[in-house]
């Protein structure tokens, strides 16, 4: 080989970075930090994601709060909806950022990230990691209304709500991204999502005590996922209440199963739970996106 070619060959070689867990943490880190960035840059989204928790807890509770009057006293029903107004700004901005891994994959941004030399886990983990944070961040902003719909502004009250938001913001990116792992259209997508978002949260106890239910209907939001992200909000919430004992137990019954109430550390548990599990559905699914 002359002189020559050796030259040229140090002047066009390529060096890969080495691999390892501590490249792929980076690789992490940098998938977060463009999550952020998009959320960050893309103030329409941030705006269109709080319009339909604003007209839930003010317009949908204050019309049914004319219709309550008296039969809870203390306690608007406003304040009641807060908790499910705060777990609908983290359902829809949660499942938005899911959905750019599909709109990825559409203008193929999705297959040079796949490309590079990182384990796809990363990628996934990032996503998720990236979501669950936009998600919890646009929870605040409905946090910070709490004084408006009779919720104290207490900071215990703040970083337990803050950290059961960020769990439940978690569970449901991880939800998105495992289901779009398998779909290449963004219409589909947003379709898909649209079936079941509604259902998951009507089903929740959102909007409703979760006694004195029918038979099928109480099976239905025991079977819901969201259902034990909603409940600890709503315990959370009402334990900063000054609320007779009577009226706490009808509109903060809890989660029960067979009479014993499920404590808030099971819930909790279980949604963790949910969510690490399609995580590792999700990056299994990733491995053979091409």
């Amino acid at each position: 080989m002359t002189a020559t070619t050796v030259d040229l060959a140090e002047m066009i070689r390529v060096e890969t970075p080495a691999g390892g867990f501590r490249h792929d943490l980076r690789a992490v880190r940098v998938v977060w930090q463009r999550e952020m960035i998009r959320f960050t840059r893309d103030r329409l989204r941030m705006v269109t994601s709080l319009i339909q928790p604003v007209l839930f807890l003010f317009v949908l509770g204050t019309g049914l709060s004319t219709i309550t009057n008296g039969t809870a006293r203390n306690v608007n029903f406003r304040t009641f909806m807060y908790p499910g107004a705060l777990s609908m700004a983290v359902l829809f901005t949660a499942m938005f950022s899911a959905a750019s891994i599909v709109w990825d994959r559409e203008f193929g941004f999705l297959r040079e990230m796949l490309v590079a030399p990182v384990s796809r886990w990363s990628i996934v983990v990032g996503k998720c990691f990236g979501g669950a944070t936009t998600a919890a961040l646009q929870g605040v902003i409905i946090l910070a209304l709490a004084g408006l719909v009779g919720v104290p502004y207490s900071l215990s009250l703040i970083l337990v709500v803050f950290a059961e938001m960020l769990l439940l913001a978690f569970t449901l990116t991880a939800f998105g991204v495992m289901t779009a792992a398998r779909i290449t259209q963004f219409q589909s997508f947003m379709a898909l999502n649209q079936m079941l978002l509604m259902p998951l949260f009507f089903l929740s106890g959102a909007l409703f005590p979760l006694g004195n239910l029918p038979g099928w209907l109480r099976v239905l939001t025991r079977i819901d996922p969201l259902t034990y992200a909603v409940d600890p909000v709503r315990r959370a919430v009402f334990a900063h209440l000054n609320v007779p004992a009577p009226i706490m137990a009808k509109l903060n019954p809890g989660v029960t199963w067979g009479g014993w109430r499920v404590p808030t550390g099971v819930e909790l548990l279980l949604v963790a739970a949910m969510g690490v599990g399609m995580l590792a559905v999700g990056i299994w699914q990733f491995k053979s996106v091409d």
